[in-house]
Protein backbone atom coordinates (compact mmCIF):
# COMPACT_ATOMS: atom_id res chain seq x y z
CA UNK A 1 0.00 0.00 0.00
CA UNK A 2 3.17 2.15 1.04
CA UNK A 3 4.40 1.68 -2.77
CA UNK A 4 1.02 2.53 -4.29
CA UNK A 5 0.59 5.85 -2.54
CA UNK A 6 4.41 6.68 -2.94
CA UNK A 7 3.57 6.03 -6.65
CA UNK A 8 0.27 8.07 -6.79
CA UNK A 9 1.68 10.91 -5.20
CA UNK A 10 4.85 10.79 -7.21
CA UNK A 11 2.27 10.30 -10.42
CA UNK A 12 0.19 13.97 -9.20
CA UNK A 13 3.39 15.65 -8.64
CA UNK A 14 4.96 15.18 -12.00
CA UNK A 15 1.53 15.75 -13.75
CA UNK A 16 1.18 18.99 -11.80
CA UNK A 17 4.58 20.44 -13.16
CA UNK A 18 4.24 19.58 -16.35
CA UNK A 19 0.82 20.98 -16.52
CA UNK A 20 2.29 23.76 -14.84
CA UNK A 21 4.69 24.16 -18.07
CA UNK A 22 1.46 24.98 -20.18
CA UNK A 23 0.21 27.88 -18.10
CA UNK A 24 2.46 30.67 -20.13
CA UNK A 25 -0.08 31.97 -22.05
CA UNK A 26 -3.34 31.22 -19.78
CA UNK A 27 -5.09 33.56 -17.80
CA UNK A 28 -5.05 34.41 -14.18
CA UNK A 29 -8.09 32.28 -13.58
CA UNK A 30 -7.17 29.48 -15.96
CA UNK A 31 -3.80 29.62 -13.66
CA UNK A 32 -5.62 29.40 -10.44
CA UNK A 33 -8.09 26.93 -11.51
CA UNK A 34 -4.93 24.32 -13.07
CA UNK A 35 -2.99 24.65 -9.53
CA UNK A 36 -6.29 24.41 -7.39
CA UNK A 37 -6.96 21.32 -9.58
CA UNK A 38 -3.16 20.04 -8.52
CA UNK A 39 -3.42 20.83 -5.37
CA UNK A 40 -6.55 19.32 -4.95
CA UNK A 41 -4.98 16.00 -6.89
CA UNK A 42 -2.23 15.96 -4.23
CA UNK A 43 -4.26 16.71 -1.14
CA UNK A 44 -6.90 14.04 -2.49
CA UNK A 45 -4.49 11.34 -3.03
CA UNK A 46 -2.70 11.89 0.67
CA UNK A 47 -5.85 11.94 2.50
CA UNK A 48 -7.37 8.77 0.80
CA UNK A 49 -4.22 6.87 1.10
CA UNK A 50 -3.78 7.27 -2.85
CA UNK A 51 -7.09 6.10 -4.16
CA UNK A 52 -8.16 6.78 -7.39
CA UNK A 53 -11.33 8.32 -6.53
CA UNK A 54 -10.01 10.69 -3.92
CA UNK A 55 -7.64 11.70 -5.57
CA UNK A 56 -10.04 12.48 -9.00
CA UNK A 57 -12.34 14.08 -6.41
CA UNK A 58 -9.99 16.05 -4.60
CA UNK A 59 -8.60 17.65 -8.09
CA UNK A 60 -12.45 18.28 -8.73
CA UNK A 61 -12.58 20.41 -5.74
CA UNK A 62 -9.58 21.65 -5.99
CA UNK A 63 -10.16 23.02 -9.39
CA UNK A 64 -13.54 24.79 -8.34
CA UNK A 65 -12.01 26.38 -5.37
CA UNK A 66 -8.97 27.58 -7.85
CA UNK A 67 -12.06 28.79 -10.33
CA UNK A 68 -13.14 31.08 -7.88
CA UNK A 69 -10.35 32.48 -6.20
CA UNK A 70 -9.03 33.56 -9.29
CA UNK A 71 -12.12 35.85 -10.33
Amino acid sequence: MKTLQKFAIASASAILLLGLSGCAGMTAQERSTAIGAGAGAVGGAILTGGSPLGTVGGAAVGGVIGHEVGR
